[in-house]
């Protein structure tokens, strides 16, 4: 047999034509014969760097949290290779190639880089060749590689959107019967699935049975009794005092607050700080909480400040604005994307509540369920964290009354929101009552807010929490 190169294929290949190739029964018996007629061995394609991509927002560099494939593993197009996670967000990494995994360039919590290797991964050229600055040199295999592993916990095909879709829609993609091609799902699968559930497309909610109201006959158990029960007790744990100085480099969300605040530094803050009394509010939020909490929505008083908010912005849209950086612009925005800044294990972040404006009390209660959950596993996204245009910092969950916010670029103002506390006040009369007071502090650019604006928009905001059913009038 006189051949120039071969390679193992589940057919026999010769690349060189002009060399002329004879067989007989006893060039069967060398050791190419398995190397040449096994069937299981592939590696007729070319390894092709799969690069990490630009994900937006000047993102250039990501920290790998995990790893959905290995080396060996099959992948197609549109399956998650891995989830990385930016100084904004989380973000799934998916396939452009079918093919298979050949070498993984980051071990997990390594550095990446935009534009760098993420992956190698083989493809078979007789579907298509990739772009030539990808391809590298095929290096030898073995033939006793596997061809085909199952991708670890991802064996239902959908691309991104679709999954987004899923999720903003509580569904999971194992109940979906897929039409695609070897039954991925579509969107239009997700439409008529939501069509079956509900008959419409819903917001993005839990999904929850409704039961139905209790009868007289029954009662509901005392809850405030088992919650103390199953508050859990602190243990104090002795503190290691390890005697040497330790440093960490500043990543993730922690890096993003970096360049934020100092980006704030370059604002003219204005404070401006007052009361609420929310005793009228208070009874409402009972009232309504066990209706919210049959429909499967946790109903704080959250919803009711951001409402509130929005209400008030529709009054003085300044304060939902941005100023470009020369300062020569003001973009007044149409959308109230109110963020909400939440304390979770990766650090501060701000999610927003996309269009408050054209939202219920209850529109933004299932909202932030769904932005809460995603929050405290990691997993929000760079669309809920980025494009808000005024915020609300809850200060109180944690303790005190007044804060000092720091502004949030390129927006104008934020609200503080101390704590409710049960104290002393008067009435018109002249007689002492119980009141639920919350304190609030708001931060406005002074650059183009004064501080007769801000007053007045606090004031509206306070008359709308302090009477909630003067909200029902501009309600829409």
């Amino acid at each position: 047999v006189c051949t120039h190169r071969v390679r193992s294929c589940s057919s026999i290949r010769f690349i060189k034509s002009k060399y002329v190739c004879v067989f007989d029964k006893s060039a069967l018996k060398f050791s190419h014969q398995q190397r040449l007629f096994r069937t299981s061995a592939v590696s007729c394609g070319q390894i092709v760097q799969f690069k990490l991509s630009d994900i937006g927002e000047g993102i250039t560099e990501v920290t790998v949290k995990e790893w959905y494939v290995k080396e060996g593993d099959s992948v197609s197009q549109f399956d998650s290779i891995c989830e990385v996670q930016s100084d904004k967000a989380s973000v799934t990494i998916t396939s452009r190639y079918d093919g298979v995994i050949r070498k993984l360039h980051y071990s997990i919590d390594d550095t990446a880089f935009v534009g760098k290797p993420l992956v190698d991964i083989e493809i078979d050229t007789s579907k298509g060749v990739a772009p030539e600055e990808d391809v590298v040199e095929t290096p030898p295999m073995s033939h006793e590689e596997h061809t085909h592993q199952e991708i670890k916990g991802h064996k239902t095909l959908a691309t991104p959107a679709v999954r987004r879709l899923a999720m903003e829609n509580n569904i999971k993609l194992s109940e979906v019967v897929g039409t695609g091609k070897d039954n991925r799902i579509l969107k239009e699968d997700i439409l008529n699935y939501l069509a079956k559930q509900t008959g419409a497309i819903l917001p993005p909610s839990p999904k929850a049975e409704i039961v139905p109201p209790l009868r007289k006959t029954e009662t509901v158990p005392a809850a405030p009794k088992d919650k103390v029960r199953k508050i859990p007790v602190p243990v104090s744990r002795p503190i290691a005092f390890s005697g040497k100085d330790k440093t960490e480099p500043v990543t993730g969300f922690q890096k993003a607050m970096v360049k934020t605040m100092s980006a704030a530094l370059k604002i003219p803050h204005f404070g401006y700080c007052d009361e609420i009394d929310l005793t009228q509010l208070v009874q409402l939020r009972e009232e309504l909480k066990p209706l919210a909490e049959l429909r499967g929505v946790k109903l704080s008083f959250m919803p009711f400040f951001i409402k509130a908010a929005s209400l008030g912005l529709l009054q003085y849209p300044i304060l939902n604005a941005s100023l470009d950086e020369n300062c020569q612009n003001v973009t007044y925005k149409a959308s109230h994307n109110i963020g909400v800044a939440m304390d979770t294990e990766q650090g501060l972040i701000v999610p927003n509540v996309k269009n408050v404006q054209v939202c219920s009390v209850f529109d933004i209660a299932v909202e932030l369920n769904r932005l809460q959950s995603l929050g405290s596993a990691g997993q929000l996204g760079t669309s809920d964290l980025t494009g808000g245009t005024f915020t609300l910092s809850n200060i109180g969950t944690i303790g005190g009354t007044y804060t000092k916010p720091v502004i949030l670029p390129p927006e104008v103002a934020i609200g503080a929101l101390g704590k409710i506390q049960v104290l002393p006040r008067f009435d018109g009369k002249g007689e002492v009552f119980k009141a639920q007071i919350m304190n609030v502090s708001w931060s406005a650019d002074h650059r183009v807010i004064d501080g007769a604006t801000m007053a007045r928009f606090s004031n509206l905001w306070k008359s709308y929490l302090e009477n909630p059913a003067s909200m029902l009038l501009d309600l829409k």
